[in-house]
């Protein structure tokens, strides 16, 4: 996969995560939750949660001009988007668009996400991007919505 689109005339690369990307992505992941999830205590977060949260799923990465702008974290076998996090400063130029494009033609049927509710953003720019509420649940970090994406068959 080496996908290119143009973000706000920039060229941005969506492909697979490379091990250098670790270190990059750690710190994404971190900033992204202390600068977006500001109703919940990140005394406990750590670099290292990345590693955890990722384990075992295909990471698709953004870049754009050897800087790392975002990534997407799919369980393949399931077909579930795990994670989606685009750094704050680039939120808006819709990197977020084309990983979650990306990671939706890696799934071979229904798609599947939680995505928490207070989060009131990624709510809606799921919505907007076709997925559909699909049941309700709450998790230690709040409740969440089971949201489910259909491929478009034939087009």
């Amino acid at each position: 996969m080496n996908n290119r689109f143009s973000a706000n005339r920039t060229m941005v690369q969506i492909r697979r995560f490379e091990e250098a990307d670790r270190p990059s992505l750690r710190a994404l992941f971190l900033a992204t939750r202390r600068a977006n999830w500001l109703w919940l205590d990140d005394r406990e977060w750590r670099l290292e949660d990345f590693d955890v949260v990722t384990e075992d799923e295909e990471i698709l990465v953004a870049e754009e001009n050897g800087r790392l702008l975002g990534f997407a974290a799919i369980y393949l076998a399931d077909d579930f988007l795990h994670s989606l996090f685009v750094e704050p400063e680039a939120q808006g130029h819709r990197i977020g668009q084309a990983l979650l494009k990306a990671a939706q033609g890696t799934f071979r049927g229904t798609g599947s996400l939680k995505c928490l509710e207070r989060n009131e953003q990624a709510v809606s720019f799921y919505h907007r991007n076709g997925w559909q509420i699909a049941g309700r649940g709450d998790s230690p970090d709040g409740d969440y919505l089971l949201m489910r994406y259909e491929p478009q068959r034939g087009h």
